[in-house]
């Protein structure tokens, strides 16, 4: 389905009532139409497409996703349109990301989404804390743009965290709150801003009046942005990514500067949840 703009798709969504959301921000059609797929195989109620004028997704597809042509190169572009989204539909599940990013979550090849989040609200939890993983072709050669879903490799050590600092309140700990860093941010971090490092997203949350959607990728309200609650454990999710590598070999100055991305500790993406949680990289916590 089609709509004229991202405000349409909401008056449209609005009537339908509270569900699951996805938003995907497309700038070009690397793994579009996987990135789709992969998302309406994850459960999602509405898998929305933002992009401008000229980007094409296959025909299978046309009939399952949402449409809206849509300014992705404006400054905050993503922030933006998701800010709308909290604002426009209260009480709905929110997932956002870019074209060539995947979703997992614990034991997402026989569970849905929404049984998923639902087993989370029951733990009173309305965000989860989701890690940005780097997935990078294997063979640069074959794959000059870095992406490559038969090739897919990652980091299977070199991720850390540190305590996030409070500066309102004389830059002390934020109780539960961890900035996580790691993956090519990390080995290749003379090419990356530093305000760009960080791989921890809250790219999975309930909207809610007043919440907003903060351009470093946290929430407003403070306790959504935890990694987990006070008394156990509970999930996360992992936001497997080609984009960093796609950046990385996009770029000029760092094109010629990184004939291989892998690296003694890389290894061959599996494309399973278990290879995430048995990692380190995800949390089932108290769900089975």
């Amino acid at each position: 389905m089609r709509h004229a703009s991202l405000s349409d798709f909401l008056d449209h969504q609005r009537s339908a009532g509270t569900g699951t959301v996805a938003l995907v921000l497309a700038e070009d059609e690397v793994e579009l139409d996987a990135t789709l797929a992969h998302l309406i195989g994850r459960g999602f109620r509405s898998v929305v497409l933002l992009a401008p004028e000229g980007v094409q997704i296959g025909a299978e597809l046309e009939s399952r996703v949402h449409i809206v042509r849509h300014d992705v190169f404006a400054e905050g572009a993503l922030v933006r349109a998701v800010n709308q989204a909290i604002a426009a539909l209260p009480g709905s599940w929110l997932h956002y990301c870019h074209n060539a990013e995947f979703l997992f979550f614990p034991f997402c090849e026989t569970r849905r989404v929404g049984e998923m989040l639902a087993f989370h609200a029951e733990e009173r939890r309305e965000a989860m804390l989701t890690y940005v993983i780097d997935l990078y072709a294997g063979d640069l050669t074959t794959a000059p743009n870095a992406v490559a879903l038969s090739d897919a490799w990652l980091d299977r050590t070199g991720y850390y965290a540190l305590a996030r600092k409070d500066p309102a309140n004389d830059w002390q700990p934020r109780e539960r709150q961890l900035d996580f860093f790691g993956g090519l941010r990390w080995r290749f971090e003379e090419h990356v801003p530093f305000a760009k490092r960080r791989i921890d997203r809250i790219s999975l949350f309930r909207a809610k009046p007043g919440l907003r959607l903060l351009p470093d990728f946290t929430l407003s309200d403070q306790e959504m942005n935890t990694y987990s609650c006070q008394w156990h454990h509970n999930l996360t999710a992992a936001v497997c990514s080609f984009r960093t590598a796609k950046a990385l070999r996009t770029n000029p100055g760092s094109r010629h500067a990184i004939p291989t991305f892998r690296w003694p500790n890389s290894v061959r993406f599996d494309w399973h949840s278990r290879q995430l949680m048995d990692l380190g990289l995800m949390e089932p916590g108290q769900w089975f």
